[in-house]
């Protein structure tokens, strides 16, 4: 295995090995399909490379729900099979890929008629027993019915008049972009190379074949090509876009749907789990998260800017006028501490509402030596990894070692649950309390060694970072010497979550990360001045988005907000 560090140094070693070596695959695109992709083909024995035009999961794998999870309110539509597979995906994931970083969560799902009780009580019935089909998912408990006064003790929070009853289940939840950087460094340990800010500005071709990708380096504003016998494009939501450039819409087509989440204070609802409500349209969630609650999601038509989708002031309110529907004391936009917005790739139908789209998969293969891969949960990444490569190893003749990363622990999975059990004694050597010592583990798993080396070298990074007590200056350097950070606002939104999580949106964060990301990035005074007021910038336009009533409004505002590193445009042929 090579290291599985994913630093400054590493990304040049991997860009020029891209350029000077043909691969057997090229992934484009760096949210959780794409990092599943590069690892399943590394797994296999492929040469495998990956270009994100931005950060690793910039885009829809760092602002979803963060549930892992089957998908309740797909039994309606009788999609079973998704269900299913999903539920085993959860399953895998818990015990055997990433126990680390996927935790059980409990959710209410309260009723406001008795007769509800059998309706809803049947659905979580046959959700669990779709989960034990496979033996992975038997760790969770299973559901039980309370009473109105059994669910008030779980949620106090809720109107007594709000509810008749509920049914009590579990899911899981993870951080979704500390997911994504965890798959693509257990990657790179297989030899896979890696970059961001790599941005494929169009396809290398010989005759009708694909045969690579040309690429603009954006950080030092160079093209290069890269060959590889097979080009697989991850796109998510641009996917329409890309088969446009080899000649036509072919088999896949791509709707995006905006989801909306807030962050409250956790002292904001008094409860001890989560929480799910059906919508008119769909399904709201309340999900503990560490010091706060995640509220949301919307689910609407959007097809304005994909690269960074703003939240109005109409979607907040759509979210608190929901849950305050139930709520004894109501939320205001005074309590709400972040918000964020994602773009989930739904593949479309005759329907016209975003909502009652397919969440299943498509994999294509438009032209020799380029597949297409669209669709899907978070939840079931790795399926579609598998079928992706799989429909690589077509394309490739043949002869290909089949997945195994149904069985093959992400990075800081290995020996997890022992060292949980040495909290204590790794608290007394380091002179961290107990309670920092649990944040690293279930954030990093094992890798929270190297966190702890940081600290003994450095007593100095085990401090807090001033204005986001909850993360020590010692995950800001490891995110860039381990995670692939490049800049401030990769630590501030994907590698800590200090964007949504502090009341200034991490602006009190900003100057200090920045100083210490400074010299392992090789930035001057003024370079780091210019990230700190870029991120600032970039705050400043979202809250004046979520100001406007409309999303055209909205997002003319966050649009205009400057980018630390502007793209080289469009894929263009």
């Amino acid at each position: 295995m090579t290291t599985t560090w994913l630093g400054p140094e590493g990304r040049e070693a991997d860009l020029a090995a891209m350029r000077d070596e043909e691969l057997d695959v090229l992934v484009v695109g760096g949210g959780i399909v794409g990092a599943g992709i590069a690892l399943d083909a590394a797994s296999r024995g492929l040469s495998t490379g990956l270009i994100e035009a931005r950060d690793f999961a910039s885009g829809t794998s760092s602002r979803s729900s963060k549930l892992i999870h089957g998908g309740l309110r797909y039994l309606e539509q009788f999609d079973f099979e998704l269900v299913q597979e999903a539920l085993h995906e959860r399953g895998l994931l818990l015990t055997t890929i990433a126990p680390h970083l996927v935790r059980p969560v409990p959710f209410l799902f309260p009723f406001a008629h008795h007769w509800e009780r059998f309706y809803i009580g049947a659905g979580v019935t046959l959700y669990d027993t779709l989960a034990l089909t496979s033996r992975n998912n038997r760790g969770l408990p299973s559901h039980r019915h309370l009473t109105r006064s059994g669910a008030l003790r779980v949620f106090p929070a809720l109107k007594r008049d709000a509810l008749a009853g509920a049914v009590q289940y579990w899911d899981c939840q993870v951080d979704d972009a500390r997911f994504v950087s965890t798959v693509l460094r257990t990657a790179a340990g297989l030899g896979a190379r890696i970059a961001s800010r790599v941005q494929a500005v169009g396809f290398l071709r010989e005759g009708e074949h694909v045969v690579g990708a040309r690429a603009a380096d954006l950080e030092k504003g160079e093209e290069i090509s890269i060959r590889a016998r097979q080009v697989v494009n991850a796109a998510g939501v641009w996917t329409d876009e890309i088969q446009e450039m080899v000649g036509g819409r072919g088999q896949i087509h791509v709707r995006a749907s905006k989801g909306v989440h807030l962050v409250v204070p956790r002292d904001r609802i008094q409860a001890s789990s989560g929480m799910i409500l059906r919508t008119e349209k769909s399904v709201l969630f309340v999900i503990p998260w560490g010091r706060h609650w995640i509220i949301g999601t919307t689910d609407t038509a959007w097809d304005l800017d994909k690269e960074n989708p703003a939240a109005s002031r109409t979607d907040i309110d759509y979210v608190l006028d929901h849950v305050n529907q139930v709520l004894r004391t109501p939320l205001s936009r005074d309590d709400v501490e972040g918000v964020y917005a994602g773009l989930r790739p739904l593949l479309s139908g005759e329907s016209e509402e975003t909502s009652k789209l397919s969440r299943e998969h498509v994999v294509a293969h438009p032209v020799p030596g380029l597949v297409l891969i669209a669709g899907g949960k978070y939840t079931t990444y790795r399926v579609m990894a598998k079928d992706a490569v799989d429909a690589v190893a077509h394309g490739l003749g043949g002869g290909i070692p089949k997945s195994v990363t149904d069985r093959l622990p992400l990075v800081g999975a290995s020996g997890y649950s022992a060292l949980v059990n040495q909290r204590h004694r790794l608290a007394r050597e380091t002179g961290l309390h107990v309670s920092r010592i649990s944040h690293l583990l279930r954030r990093y798993g094992t890798c929270a060694r190297d966190l702890l080396d940081l600290v003994r070298e450095d007593p100095d990074l085990g401090r807090s970072l001033a204005g986001a007590d909850d993360y020590l200056r010692a995950e800001i350097v490891y995110a860039v010497r381990a995670e692939g950070a490049r800049h401030l606002e990769d630590v501030l939104y994907r590698r800590t979550r200090i964007s949504f999580e502090t009341w200034d949106r991490g602006i009190a964060a900003a100057e200090e990360a920045a100083e210490l990301m400074a010299p392992l990035l090789g930035w001057d005074k003024g370079q780091a001045e210019r990230e700190v007021e870029y991120y600032r910038k970039g705050i400043e336009a979202e809250r004046a988005a979520q100001e406007q009533d409309t999303d055209q409004e909205a997002d003319a505002i966050q649009h205009g907000a400057p980018e630390i590193v502007p793209e080289a445009g469009i894929l263009r042929p």
